[in-house]
């Protein structure tokens, strides 16, 4: 059996694991009118204590942002949610959901399946990029020993968390310096008014900065530039894994991790977000 293409009252969605963002997706996707199983889904009684049920009667299925850990693993709390098991229990033309789904990519459409990246949809990365960029502002003011207006603050990359997250800032009277390899995103900061230093180089060394703010998906603070640092330095880690401080640095007193903000802090709009973003897919294709 095939299944038709288009959004439809008569979309069924099984939504899997993940955090808060899942929890308030299943409810936005049930008051809507929509028939929503949810398995392993943090607050929300299972459908279906068998996965197999879940997973079959589903037109859509929503994995977590981001989707996996490795390549089978399901981001979902208690025992082990295998991928594998889910796509040998969809259906051919099913769509499968989720972000960074770059290693499900080829065995999902090896089964017939038809599959949405949120990294691939742009709309979805700035709405995401500006509520993460929103919900580092209190972070940060919470942390750091002074106002925001005056402190000195460092920003490693210039992508979109980077610009958002630099207007933001720069609004509230902080002095940004924003650090990135690309001459283009430089010329682009040194436009805005900010600061600029190339990556690695930070030629005034590190020790002037109240904070450092890091949203490089790699490794770009060595452990040889750690003694620049002061000990009330603020250290906010924005990147996903591995993240741009090395791992002595996450050892400093300043340093925090605070990944996947939307889902701890705004988790009702970023849930409105992937919703928009899937209806937007299934109806561009079903009038394709």
């Amino acid at each position: 059996m095939e299944r038709k293409e288009g959004i439809f009252l008569t979309t069924a969605f099984t939504v899997l694991g993940g955090d808060a963002r899942q929890t308030r997706l299943v409810h936005q996707l049930r008051a809507a009118g929509y028939y929503v199983s949810a398995f392993r889904v943090p607050e929300i009684e299972d459908t279906s204590s068998d996965l197999t049920a879940c997973v079959l009667p589903a037109d859509v299925i929503v994995l977590p942002m981001p989707a996996l850990r490795g390549p089978d693993n399901i981001r979902a709390s208690g025992p082990a949610l295998h991928l594998s098991e889910v796509l040998d229990a969809a259906l051919p033309g099913t769509w499968l959901c989720g972000g960074m789904l770059d290693l499900a990519m080829t065995a999902a459409r090896r089964r017939g399946l038809r599959v949405f990246d949120y990294a691939a949809d742009e709309a979805l990365a700035l709405q995401n990029a500006e509520l993460t960029a929103e919900a580092a502002l209190p972070i940060l003011m919470e942390r750091l020993p002074r106002p925001l207006a005056g402190s000195r603050i460092l920003i490693a990359g210039f992508g979109r968390i980077g610009k958002l997250l630099a207007r933001k800032l720069a609004a509230c009277g902080a002095c940004i310096t924003v650090s990135a390899r690309k001459a283009s995103d430089l010329a682009l900061a040194g436009i805005l008014g900010y600061s600029c230093e190339k990556t690695g180089v930070w030629r005034g060394g590190l020790a002037g900065f109240d904070a450092i703010i890091n949203t490089v998906p790699s490794p770009v603070f060595p452990a040889a530039r750690l003694p620049e640092l002061r000990q009330e330095t603020v250290l906010l880690e924005l990147a996903s894994l591995p993240g741009g401080f090395c791992e002595a640095a996450q050892a400093h007193p300043g340093y925090l991790a605070a990944r996947g903000l939307p889902g701890r802090y705004v988790p009702d709009a970023a849930a409105s977000i992937i919703r928009d973003a899937i209806f937007r897919t299934l109806s561009l294709e079903g009038s394709a």
